[in-house]
């Protein structure tokens, strides 16, 4: 669907618009309207042989005065409202040939923001950081959504254009050198996609087909997606076709899925299992990674077809996100309500994933989740920040602001030697003084709904009183959208949490045992604060210990606990410590003094077997 330059000359058409008798493709320019012919099933095509890549059009329809962009246009030059452009994706010359893709395990992923990531806010300005995210230890970038929407700045999530890269960050073809340039450098980009909902502005679906969306199923954010009501096929088609255009057209090495809780589809064949299918055929033998955000926590959309599943690659781990955080701060409001941040559930959350998986959960007074006690860790992605757990605070602070530093190494050590596939969000890194707050340049009326709506949602929060809602970020003021761009000069001045961070993935990445590639994981408490998790090895012996302390200097002169008994013949030596001047901290006294256990408060220790002294 959408244009398709054709080699031999000339642009195909091709719409799906079942409300309409007549079609026309209307040019900018010297060509004549071309009437597109029925096609079946509410399509219509047609071919214009003098059309060329670079021209723009829009669509007539029913001989209307008003004229509409392509609901597949590749390219919107002057934004939603303006006319689509058309775009030869095969004249773009690749280099990564000998790309083999993004598998599913072993990644270290890395949220990032086309317009934020850097001061310049485009494509070409964010592939000249590429290099240093190698270097730091990231394997694969996620990119938050580019499908256009209106104004000048936004998170992306507001899409009404699900095929042309938003004209903010540059053009196509600078999509596709940066995803050209990371494979080029061993990193695997992966596209954020809401296939949810529409934005609200710049919407003009509902001229083609009155059954993109359906009236009796919502979402926070508007009307759901119809995939499965009358009407549906053509809205099934365009999604799919979309999740393979990106990994065909971009060689994105696979999605990103928004909000799938608000994916309905009671199909005989779930429209998230068609989509599966369809990014894989397009990647052509590449290996492909694709992860759902959803926030009811249904394992089965990570469980193969036969096992009546969906086949997707990995889920995000929102408990992990949420016990972490009340541990940090304290803070358990809101929806952190059913968490306590106690150690029991930081070693549940690493050995067994989600927390709740169907206990009933008193925030949303109903049960939560599914069975996942069998899942690989690596098929969940844990996090301490996300684009909306750092903007759902009054300031969009970053979380280490909002925790003592001991605390906070200690539980970023959890997360990167943890089994699960863990993901940074843009400047976690370097401990970045920039906030994350929610930014949308909509029209007057709407943004004022936006405004309204943001404060409201914050609501929730106790902690946040009139005092502090009241003095809010404007979302669509261009200072909240500037306030939130990175400044990599803190890759320097913040060298301390750089370092942590640095070292933390080479020791994942070279060590072989910790993350996921210990054979299993136990874990026990030792303590209201402290806790310990031993990664088991391959080899017999080969095991590794990651001791960590929340609270107070813990001081244990007897320790029951098998976990914390080194292998036979050895003794444990220490391999890390969140304590190292390096880091901030003041070093690491030994382990064991006299026999008696003395774990520093708020730190974290990781150990392997050493030969007895």
């Amino acid at each position: 669907m959408g244009a398709e330059v054709d080699p031999s000359g000339g642009v195909d058409f091709r719409v799906w618009a079942p409300k309409r008798t007549a079609v026309e493709v209307v040019f900018d320019g010297e060509l004549h309207p071309v009437s597109l012919d029925p096609d079946g099933g509410g399509y219509f095509r047609g071919a214009a042989r003098g059309a060329r890549a670079g021209m723009r059009y829009r669509f007539r329809l029913d001989g209307g005065d008003r004229l509409f962009p392509d609901p597949a246009s590749r390219s919107q030059p002057e934004g939603p409202h303006g006319p689509s452009a058309v775009v030869d994706a095969r004249a773009f010359t690749w280099t990564d040939s000998a790309w083999g893709g993004v598998s599913a395990v072993g990644q270290v992923a890395y949220e990032l923001h086309i317009g934020t990531f850097t001061p310049e806010g485009t494509w070409a300005a964010a592939a000249r950081q590429l290099a240093e995210l190698a270097r730091l230890g990231v394997t694969v970038l996620e990119v938050m959504p580019i499908a256009e929407f209106p104004g000048r700045f936004g998170w992306g999530y507001d899409g009404v254009n699900l095929f042309a890269p938003t004209r903010l960050y540059g053009s196509p073809d600078d999509a596709r050198r940066f995803v050209d340039a990371a494979h080029a450098l061993g990193l695997g980009v992966i596209l954020d996609v809401v296939y949810n909902h529409f934005g609200p502005d710049g919407n003009y679906l509902s001229e083609f087909s009155d059954t993109y969306v359906t009236t009796d199923r919502a979402t926070d954010w508007g009307a759901a997606l119809n995939f499965d009501r009358d009407g549906a096929d053509g809205v099934r088609s365009l999604v799919i076709a979309n999740a393979g255009y990106w990994i065909d057209e971009f060689h994105f090495d696979g999605l990103r899925l928004d909000a799938t809780q608000n994916i309905y589809d009671d199909s005989t064949e779930h429209i998230l299992a068609l989509l599966v299918r369809a990014v894989r055929e397009a990647a052509r033998g590449r290996a492909t990674f694709i992860v759902a955000e959803n926030e009811t926590q249904e394992s089965r959309l990570v469980r193969s077809v036969e096992e009546g599943g969906y086949g997707l690659d990995a889920l995000w781990n929102d408990d992990f996100h949420h016990t972490a955080r009340v541990a940090l701060t304290g803070r358990a409001e809101a929806y952190y309500t059913d968490y306590g941040g106690t150690p029991q559930e930081l070693v549940s959350a690493l050995k067994w994933g989600f927390l709740y998986q169907g206990q009933h959960y008193a925030w949303q007074k109903q049960p939560r989740g599914q069975p996942a006690l069998d899942l690989a860790r690596s098929k969940l992605v844990t996090f301490l920040e996300n684009h909306d757990q750092v903007a759902n605070s009054a300031r969009g602070e970053r979380l280490h602001r909002l925790s003592s530093p001991g605390r906070h190494r200690a539980l970023v050590a959890v997360m990167l030697l943890g089994p699960a596939t863990p993901l940074l969000f843009q400047g976690e890194e370097f401990a970045s003084s920039r906030p994350f707050l929610f930014f949308a340049d909509h029209a007057h009326d709407l943004a004022v709904l936006v405004r309204d709506g943001r404060r409201k949602f914050l609501e929730q929060f106790p902690s946040m009183t009139p005092a502090v809602t009241t003095e809010l970020a404007a979302p669509g003021d261009v200072a909240t959208f500037e306030a939130c761009k990175l400044d990599f000069s803190e890759r320097t001045t913040h060298r301390d949490t750089y370092d942590l961070y640095r070292d933390l993935l080479q020791l994942r990445k070279s060590d072989g045992v910790f993350g996921a590639g210990g054979r299993r994981l136990d874990g026990a408490v030792l303590s209201q604060h402290s806790f310990v998790l031993r990664f088991f090895g391959d080899a017999p012996g080969d095991d590794r210990l990651l001791v960590v302390n929340l609270g107070p200097d813990l001081v244990l002169g007897r320790v029951p606990e098998p976990l914390l008994a080194p292998p036979l013949s050895a003794s444990w030596e220490v391999v890390w410590s969140s304590e190292h001047p390096l880091y901030g901290g003041g070093g690491t006294p030994p382990l064991y003094r006299n026999g008696i256990l003395h774990v520093l408060g708020e730190a974290a220790v990781a150990l392997r077997p050493g030969r007895m002294a």
